[in-house]
């Protein structure tokens, strides 16, 4: 019996299969691995990315003034950008540090002292009575009380820890994302062409309208979202810290995360009018509450003011954005994930057509 001779074209067919597929394993294989290495730096690259689009008017500006010299100008945006980020940080941080030791050492001595509860805690619903049993108890006896909740207590501190790390690796992906924004500021030509032909290869003669689109996206959640949260949450820490309010950069925290995902701030300042109404005279109460409901409706007039000819994007999407973002990646995420959520969509809409694209080509050069 003889073997039939295969054919040629099949065996030509079978072998460039093999070699297709090979080379289609290497290419995955050196995919995966690249994003495995990468994976870490994402969101600091990302937010990098997102810092040096915000700031390039201005970077620019400025760079004309010190007589084109980008490098310095670059180099000064981070140093300036660096140090707004690390003064609250070591405030924040210290307020933690401090209000903890003093803690510590007042449990050591025994002269730790917590006020009895107010009559009316006993008649909140759900959980005022039990919040008001262990509150007289730690008023009364508060070796007794931490001996009874020892097990909430030690979850509790688990957790208070675990948000303390985690803040403070936020702190070291900002200084990582501002380095790196100051090298894509430093680099801000090169890497406008580069984002064009990337934009072109995959969207053919829309790419430079889609990068358009993407820089204006980016500069208008930037500044009338994130950058509109900033600054209500410094204007919070400044009108808490002159009132002496404990535990301000804190509240502070707070109220920048809230206004991240577009919660009013109020939802902290008035609390803290009511502490401060029972801690000082009338007068200075009455100013901070004014400056609290200021503060809380300020966005009113920083969005437009900020926003200026950036494009809209619906709130829930910003909100999706926030907490998925800080769910997947912790403090950075809630702001990496409002403006990627918002280019995506922004992107997502201008493809389907419903939006008009930027035709001015002249906004090319703008946003590069």
């Amino acid at each position: 019996m003889t073997v039939p001779k295969p054919n040629p074209e099949d065996v030509q067919f079978v072998k460039r299969a093999v070699e297709a597929a090979i080379r289609i394993g290497v290419l995955a294989l050196l995919v995966v691995w690249t994003f495995v290495i990468v994976r870490p730096f994402i969101s600091p690259v990302v937010w990098g990315i997102i810092l040096a689009v915000a700031v390039l008017p201005a970077y620019r500006g400025l760079t004309h003034k010190l007589g084109g010299r980008r490098k310095l100008t670059a180099t000064l945006v981070t140093v300036l950008a660096l140090a707004a980020l690390l003064i609250p940080a070591y405030m924040f941080f210290g307020e933690v540090i401090d209000s903890g030791r003093s803690v510590a050492s007042q449990l050591e001595a025994g002269t730790l002292t917590i006020p009895p509860p107010p009559s009316r805690v006993a008649g909140w619903p759900l959980v005022g009575e039990p919040l008001n049993d262990a509150w007289s108890l730690a008023s009364t006896n508060l070796e007794a009380a931490l001996e009874r909740y020892e097990p909430q207590v030690k979850a509790l501190a688990a957790r208070l820890l675990s948000a303390m790390g985690g803040l403070g690796i936020g702190v070291l992906q900002f200084i990582i994302s501002i380095i790196i924004a100051g090298v894509f500021l430093a680099t801000s030509e090169a890497a406008s062409k580069s984002a064009v032909r990337v934009a072109n290869r995959f969207a053919g003669e829309q790419g430079e309208e889609f990068v358009v689109l993407a820089d204006k996206t980016i500069r208008s959640v930037a500044l009338g979202v994130l950058g509109v949260a900033v600054i209500q949450s410094l204007l919070s820490l400044i009108g808490m810290a002159v009132v002496n309010v404990p535990g301000a950069p804190v509240w502070a925290l707070i109220v920048l995360l809230l206004a991240v995902v577009q919660l009013p701030p109020a939802l902290v300042m008035l609390p803290v009018a009511i502490y401060v109404f029972t801690t000082t005279s009338t007068v200075p109460a009455v100013i901070f509450l004014i400056y609290a409901l200021i503060v809380s409706g300020s966005d009113a007039f920083l969005k437009p003011l900020l926003l200026g000819r950036g494009v809209s994007v619906p709130t829930l999407v910003i909100l999706i954005g926030a907490i998925g973002g800080v769910m997947r990646s912790g403090i950075i995420g809630l702001f990496v994930g409002a403006v990627v959520l918002a280019l995506a969509y922004q992107l997502f809409v201008a493809w389907l057509g419903e939006a008009p694209m930027v035709e001015q080509k002249a906004e090319v050069a703008e946003a590069g």
